[in-house]
């Protein structure tokens, strides 16, 4: 037996002993499967599930989730983040459905909206047993520390190279199988932090293991800038309303709601609740008076994005008069605030206001 063909035999192996019961692996339909890789990109597999299995209640086929609005989309989706994902989601539903069925080969896979190498390989072997191989963030670790490789995974010739031995290691024959071992053995066994190196089956082989590198390997090149921005969220309740607005695209949250927004280039200074109150604007001949409070609920609250860092500071400005509001702002009973998808930080704010 050949180095590759152990190294793959002992990972079917503790597959079959260790792999995760998960109800998408109960399965072949492309529909199921898909959705699961979708959601499960940038999301651990507990939280995943929950919404996986919403997703299927809520939409049983890809023809149920083309017919849904983007609004019922993004609400379902919320707290997952990435909401590119669910448009993409949308979008790629919609595509299966105008195309008749969803496609089988890898290519037809691929040319889904948000469908990536990855995910395409998933979705062709698991679904229709293809012998293609998935490579994503936990086989590119596998396979790094177990045969010593340097090469960076985001570079070109990392990419090639860990794919061509990926595909050298797939059985042919059990790609469904062998693409979820690796999945599994890099999410619970080999995983980026203390891995379980004393009793791992690959131990005997591991290059990283026997050469003191596991911390190491593998490699990436560093070459996300990470952008701060400072936000001043304004929650408005005015007689038992409030207002929001649809973030517009070409920015992060894309198609989320949020309450009043004032962002400046540099973290806000001690004066900025008089400079929120005098930047309003009252209708004609109405002026709030001493009854319109500005209370200050939180400040500096960090929200971390793959490439921004968000500061924002949270108030909830109770008025009996409306102001006057930017372009897009809409106002509502705060009852329906629920109804509408939030970006995270937004909903922490409105748990300071109450409104959980």
């Amino acid at each position: 037996m050949t180095r590759s063909s152990n190294f793959t035999a002992i990972i079917l192996d503790w597959y079959r002993q260790w792999g995760r019961d998960l109800p998408w692996r109960h399965t072949t339909d492309p529909y199921a499967i898909w959705l699961s890789e979708v959601i499960l990109q940038q999301t651990r597999i507990e939280q995943g599930l929950d919404y996986w299995q919403r997703f299927v209640q809520r939409w049983p086929t890809v023809g149920d989730l083309a017919a849904a609005s983007e609004d019922e989309v993004l609400r379902m989706w919320q707290g997952l983040g990435y909401y590119s994902r669910a448009r993409n989601l949308l979008a790629a539903a919609r595509q299966v459905v105008e195309q008749g069925s969803f496609p089988a080969t890898l290519e037809g896979i691929k040319a889904l909206k948000g469908v990536g190498d990855y995910t395409a390989a998933a979705i062709a072997s698991i679904a229709y047993g293809q012998p293609v191989a998935a490579v994503d963030g936990n086989v590119y670790r596998v396979l790094a520390r177990h045969y010593g490789i340097a090469t960076p995974i985001n570079s070109t010739q990392g990419k090639r190279e860990f794919a061509a031995l990926a595909q050298s290691l797939l059985p042919e024959r059990q790609a469904a199988a062998f693409n979820q071992a690796m999945m599994d053995f890099g999410a619970t066994w080999c995983t980026p932090k203390s891995p379980h190196c004393d009793g791992c089956p690959l131990a005997d082989t591991c290059v990283a293991l026997h050469s003191h590198r596991v911390a190491q390997l593998p490699v990436k090149l560093k070459t996300t800038q990470v952008r701060a921005r400072y936000f001043q969220y304004i929650y408005l309740r005015c007689q038992g309303e409030t207002a929001l607005r649809r973030r517009p695209a070409g920015d992060i949250w894309q198609g989320l709601y949020e309450p009043l927004l004032i962002e400046t280039p540099q973290p806000p200074g001690d004066d900025a609740p008089a400079a929120i109150m005098a930047a309003l604007q009252w209708p004609a001949g109405t002026e709030p008076g001493e009854a319109c409070r500005l209370v200050q609920l939180r400040h500096g609250v960090k929200h971390q994005l793959t490439h921004r860092t968000i500061y924002a500071d949270f108030y909830l400005l109770d008025t009996p008069v409306r102001p006057v509001l930017p372009a897009g702002y809409l106002w509502m009973p705060e009852r329906d605030v629920g109804r509408y998808a939030l970006p995270r930080l937004v909903e922490k704010l409105l748990a300071l206001a109450g409104m959980e």
